[in-house]
């Protein structure tokens, strides 16, 4: 029998963390290769595929199904960086009566355990029509998944539980994430001469000004259960000395945009702003997240609401977006909060974990 709670334990012991800037990364094929026999016991049909991260480096996801699938439970394996201020060793999983503590266990390793869990708890000859896709390389890219997509594993698939920690709420929508970089180059030179020439770091500064206040004159637009853009001054950089003008500066900044929201207008009101500062502004794109919203809002609604304690709107990213752009719907649950997500002493709730064990078995279940 496997018991969630070891199994989340083992998991998080196994370190499967993006790069940080020590340049350590973990290791997702090897978390796909411990559960590849679990899932093999359960009679499924087991993938192991390579799928390497984006920002570099191996990466990989494990596929299981019990028949053609219709219903996908897709949980991440890779971690953030452990941040600062862990008051036990991130990978050295700490169990008490209420919690389990360990990088991971709530973002996502713990919705893995109760997948696992939840099929085991499904008598055998009713496990058919569903899969499990643990994958790597979403707390930085997107590898791991847009491999699947693209693959003849999800020929079938209507629909998708896409798992996050959401505090036993169901998501079916989130906003998007788009990041930029504006940079400007000049010609540099002694500070004595700043009157005459481009002062790269000044022109970005005020291109930042002018983004946040276009944020504030913004801030109720869009849905009423997503208003805004959170558009966030994340960095302004070049500087060398007091008494030097910068040859260039870079100026890093990003925005959450709301399902429905206007790419084209949003990149021609930018462009319009940098020109006005100075048209040798350069803006380029890093990342490009799109929101999210079920392609059949009700209907997943009803699928969902009897095991959740409400159904809304989610203030994160997640993967469900590329479901939704690849016509399959999807819905956004998992154990845990992620106000523990990506924290020092990272934990999830020990009853979190039976809820989802129950919660999944259901829905599973209901897959036809």
């Amino acid at each position: 029998m496997i018991d969630p709670l070891q199994l989340l334990c083992d998991l998080v012991a196994m370190p499967t963390q993006q790069a940080g800037p020590d340049g350590v990364a973990g290791d997702e094929r090897a978390v796909c290769e411990m559960l590849a026999p679990l899932l093999h016991n359960l009679g499924a049909t087991v993938h192991i595929e390579d799928a390497p991260r984006k920002h570099g480096g191996p990466g990989a996801y494990i596929f299981a199904n019990w028949g053609p699938p219709t219903t996908l439970l897709n949980a991440h394996i890779d971690t953030v960086p452990a941040n600062s201020g862990w008051t036990t060793p991130p990978w050295q999983p700490q169990r008490t009566s209420a919690r389990i503590t360990g990088l991971g266990a709530c973002d996502t390793k713990g919705a893995i355990a109760a997948g696992i869990a939840a099929v085991q708890a499904i008598p055998a000859t009713q496990r058919h029509g569903f899969g499990l896709l643990f994958s790597g390389d979403e707390e930085r890219g997107t590898a791991s998944v847009d491999k699947f997509l693209a693959s003849p594993h999800c020929r079938d698939i209507k629909r998708a539980i896409v798992c996050e920690p959401t505090a036993r709420r169901a998501g079916i929508a989130h906003r998007g994430v788009l990041s930029f970089r504006a940079r400007l180059v000049g010609e540099g030179g002694h500070s004595s001469k700043a009157d005459h020439l481009t002062k790269p770091l000044a022109a970005l500064a005020r291109l930042a000004t002018k983004l946040d206040d276009y944020a504030l004159a913004n801030l109720h637009t869009g849905p009423a259960s997503m208003p805004g853009l959170c558009l966030n001054i994340a960095g302004l950089a070049g500087g060398v000395a007091f008494n030097v003008i910068p040859t260039s500066a870079e100026l890093l900044f990003s925005l959450r945009p709301a399902p429905g929201f206007d790419l084209a207008a949003w990149q021609q009101t930018l462009a319009g702003f940098a020109n006005a500062i100075d048209p040798r502004i350069t803006i380029e794109q890093a990342v490009d997240h799109a929101p999210f919203a079920s392609l059949d809002g009700a209907a997943m609604e009803r699928w969902v609401a009897p095991h959740v304690s409400s159904v809304g709107p989610l203030d994160f990213w997640t993967e469900a977006a590329l479901y939704m752009a690849s016509g399959i719907d999807a819905v956004v649950i998992g154990p845990g909060d992620i106000a523990q997500a990506h924290s020092a002493d990272e934990w999830v709730a020990i009853d979190d974990i039976h809820w989802a064990v129950a919660t999944f078995s259901q829905l599973l279940q209901s897959h036809a």
